[in-house]
């Protein structure tokens, strides 16, 4: 991968990321549900215009997000929020056509204001179901979660306020668990199901992934609207674009104490904090385990955190100043996230057409760290 821009940079593959959304169009038309893009996962609106070419509209998490999609992506446009503020409920009216409110408190106060200017309304249960392991900030059934409303807190007073149910319980898992959630959904809230338009499975699916049961997937969802006669949403983030994304970086410095280290241009805690809050080990290019190659070494960033370390990494050769490294799955979850603690650059955005041909989308610079402070 050549390329005289400066790192360090995200880069989007159309060619791959038009892979997925095939993937995603063909699920949709065989299932007969709709599948909408999670921009807490990517919001390079940028892409939009391509990407609704396939989608059926987005999900946002607030008011930022829900302007970024009603005014960036167009088609539906869906909200939810474990509260949301009363002085930003107006605007969010003006955006969003489906809402999702996480409590009957939350469904009580702004429900009605919702109905009244003609949007969906909905709530966010929680079927107590979890099924993740090891990620468990991630479990929104965790003991004590603040997501979703659970059976014991339902209250059947507010059904005529709804219109759909939605819940959201996975991260990046394989359609067996999404089975066995929906077991669960059904056992404590497949009664109230009848006579609403909708349901809702949240994101978390992996549907791109190579090993992914897509045909499991597609009779959950024949079974659900056999069952109940609703219209069935899915809101992935990143099975949109998997593998779509690469974080291209170069090598500062090598030293070694104890073992061979390299500092590069980019940083776990500001570009990839996933890799700090998951963990997890991004894969990178040309490089296999600690041990596995002739030369190992551990990559970390430039700030003064002493754990902003990426991980270990072996090589066939020694690693030297300039070199070039190119971290994989880099769409998902981190332009989102970037920071710029320490007052490190924003990594720039690069889109690579279906040509091969890369073109610089948007570079940061002193202005972008000096404006998000006073």
């Amino acid at each position: 991968m050549k390329s005289t821009i400066s790192t360090p940079y995200f880069l989007v593959d159309e060619t791959r990321l038009v892979q997925n959304l095939e993937i995603l169009r063909q699920v949709a038309d065989q299932a007969g549900c709709k599948i909408l893009l999670a921009q807490k996962a990517f919001s390079m609106f940028s892409c939009y215009p391509l990407l609704r070419r396939y989608l059926a509209g987005s999900t946002a998490s607030g008011l930022y997000e829900a302007r970024l999609g009603k005014e960036y992506f167009g088609g539906e446009t869906h909200v939810f929020s474990p509260a949301y503020k009363p002085e930003e409920f107006e605007e969010l009216l003006t955006y969003a056509d489906h809402f999702v409110f996480n409590s009957p408190r939350q469904l009580q106060k702004f429900g009605p204001k919702a109905k009244a200017a003609g949007k969906a309304v909905g709530l966010r249960v929680n079927p107590e179901c979890s099924t993740q392991e090891g990620h468990a900030i991630y479990d929104p059934c965790a003991p004590g979660s603040r997501l979703g409303t659970t059976l014991a807190n339902f209250d059947e007073s507010l059904l005529p306020l709804l219109d759909g149910l939605h819940f959201h319980t996975l991260c990046e898992q394989n359609s067996d668990d999404l089975e066995t959630t929906v077991a669960a959904f059904e056992e404590k809230f497949g009664k109230y199901l009848h006579g609403l338009k909708w349901i809702n499975l949240g994101g978390g699916h992996h549907i791109t992934r190579k090993d992914y049961d897509r045909e499991r997937l597609m009779r959950i969802v024949k079974h659900l609207k056999d069952t109940y006669q609703v219209e069935v949403y899915l809101e992935p983030g990143e099975a949109v674009v998997l593998n779509a994304g690469f974080l291209v970086t170069s090598v500062l410095e090598t030293l070694h104490n104890g073992m061979d280290i390299a500092i590069l241009d980019t940083s776990a805690a500001c570009h990839m904090p996933d890799v700090l809050e998951m963990p997890y080990r991004p894969p990178l290019q040309n490089s296999g385990e600690s041990g596995e190659k002739a030369y190992t070494y551990r990559l970390g960033g430039p700030t003064c955190l002493a754990g902003d370390v990426i991980g270990d990494y072996s090589f066939d050769a020694p690693l030297n100043e300039g070199d070039r490294l190119v971290f994989e799955d880099m769409a998902l979850y981190t332009m989102v996230k970037t920071n710029t603690f320490n007052g490190m650059p924003l990594p720039a955005i690069v889109w690579r057409d279906a040509n091969g041909q890369e073109k610089l989308v948007k570079a940061f610079g002193y202005e972008d760290f000096k404006n998000r402070l006073s």
